[in-house]
C-alpha cells in the first residue's frame, strides 16, 4: 500500500523515488539548458570567428619568402609588406626560408594555423614543383594552400652572346635545326629550363641543356662564349642587354618591354605559344576563412595598382599583374596543369 508521502514518477520525466524535489528541478533545468545550448551551438563558432576577424590583425603577420634575401621575389614581397604597413597599418614581417627548391618555405606555410597570420610568397616555380616534386615536397600546392592574390610577373628573355651569328628567333630556329646548340639554365626544373623545354616542344628542336646553380653563373658563361643561348629570367639579364653585353632575341610577354622597346615579343617572332609569365603571388594555409582571404587579397591588389608600386615593380623587371583570390585561383590551377604537361612531355627530372 502506497504511503501518503510517496512520489509517483512522471512518465515523461522519470525520477528516482528518493530524489528530493529540488534535485528534480535542477535536473529538469539542466535538460532544458542542454537543449538550448544544442540549438545555439552552430551559431557560436560563427559568432566567435566573426569577432576574431573584426580584431584581425592584432599581431604581426609572417610573410614567408622561400628564397634567399635580396632576390626578386624577396624584394617584391618587402615592397608589398611596406605598402600594406603604410596603407592598412598591418605589421607584415618578411621571413626568408630558402631551400629545397622553394619547397621548405611553402611546406612551412602549409602547416601553419589558417588564421591569416602566415603568408607564402609563391612563384611559377611552385606551380611547376607541384609536378616535379609530386608526393615529395611535403605539401600539396592546390590542397594545402589557398590562393590569396597575384601581384606581378616578369617575362623570360631569349639572350645570346652579341658576337653570335644568331640575331633573331628565326636565326635561332634555323641554327637549332642544322647544328648542335647548347642552352644553359639556372637549374633543372627552373623557369628558364621549363621555357627551354616549351620552346623545344613548340619547334620540334633539340638543344643540349646545361644546368647551372643559379642564373648568374649561367649568364657569365654565355658572356664568355661557353654556351649558345639562355631562355633567361628577364630581370637577371636586363642590365646585360641594356649595356650591350648580351643580345636579346625576344621577350616572352604579350607586349614589348618599355625598357627594351626594340626587342620583339615571342608572338611577334612567330611563337605565340611561348608566352611565359614568371609570376609571384600570395597564398595562405588551407582552411583560412574565405572572408579573411578576400580581405587580404583586396588589400594587396589595391596596393599593387597604386602608380608608385607599379613603377617600382617595373624597375625590378616586373609588370603588375594584380588578381584577387577569385581570379588568381583558376589562373594558378591552369598554370599547374600547363607545366605538368610540359614536364611530362620533356621528361624533366629533379633530385
Amino acid at each position: 500500500m502506497q504511503k501518503k508521502n510517496d512520489v509517483t514518477p512522471d512518465a515523461a520525466h522519470p525520477a528516482r523515488r528518493d530524489e528530493p524535489a529540488s534535485a528534480q528541478r535542477r535536473s529538469t533545468l539542466g535538460l532544458l539548458g542542454a537543449g538550448a545550448l544544442a540549438t545555439l551551438t552552430p551559431w557560436l563558432p560563427a559568432r566567435a570567428a566573426g569577432g576574431s576577424m573584426d580584431k584581425w590583425p592584432d599581431k604581426p603577420i609572417n610573410y614567408v619568402v622561400p628564397f634567399p634575401p635580396g632576390g626578386l621575389t624577396d624584394v617584391a614581397a618587402r615592397q608589398a609588406a611596406k605598402a600594406l604597413g603604410t596603407a592598412e597599418n598591418w605589421n607584415v614581417v618578411v621571413e626568408n626560408k630558402p631551400g629545397g627548391s622553394a619547397n621548405i618555405g611553402a611546406a612551412y606555410v602549409a602547416r601553419a594555423q589558417p588564421d591569416g597570420y602566415t603568408w607564402l610568397a609563391m612563384t611559377l616555380s611552385h606551380a611547376a614543383n607541384a609536378t616535379l616534386f609530386k608526393g615529395k615536397a611535403g605539401y600539396d600546392l592546390l590542397k594545402d594552400l589557398v590562393p590569396v592574390a597575384c601581384m606581378a610577373s616578369s617575362s623570360m628573355m631569349v639572350v645570346v652572346n652579341p658576337k653570335s651569328s644568331i640575331k633573331t628567333m628565326d636565326d635561332l630556329l634555323q641554327a637549332a635545326k642544322t647544328r648542335s646548340l647548347s642552352a644553359a639554365s639556372s637549374g633543372n626544373g627552373t623557369p628558364p629550363h621549363l621555357t627551354l623545354a616549351l620552346y623545344q616542344r613548340l619547334t620540334g628542336t633539340k638543344l643540349l641543356h646545361v644546368p647551372y646553380k643559379g642564373g648568374a653563373p649561367s649568364l657569365t658563361d654565355l658572356i664568355g662564349g661557353q654556351v649558345d643561348v639562355i631562355f633567361s629570367n628577364y630581370p637577371e639579364s636586363l642590365a646585360y642587354v641594356k649595356s650591350g653585353t648580351l643580345r636579346a632575341l625576344a621577350v616572352s610577354s604579350k607586349t614589348r618591354s618599355p625598357e627594351l622597346p626594340n626587342v620583339p615579343t615571342v608572338e611577334e617572332a612567330g611563337l605565340p605559344g611561348l608566352v611565359v609569365a614568371n609570376f609571384t603571388g600570395v597564398m595562405a594555409p588551407a582552411g583560412t576563412p574565405q572572408p579573411l582571404v578576400d580581405r587580404i587579397g583586396k588589400a594587396i591588389v589595391k596596393q599593387i595598382r597604386q602608380p608608385e608600386m607599379t613603377k617600382s615593380l617595373v624597375t625590378l623587371g616586373f609588370g603588375a599583374q594584380p588578381m584577387e583570390a577569385a581570379e588568381f585561383g583558376p589562373y594558378l590551377k591552369g598554370e599547374v596543369e600547363r607545366w605538368a604537361r610540359i614536364i611530362h612531355d620533356a621528361n624533366i627530372q629533379v633530385g
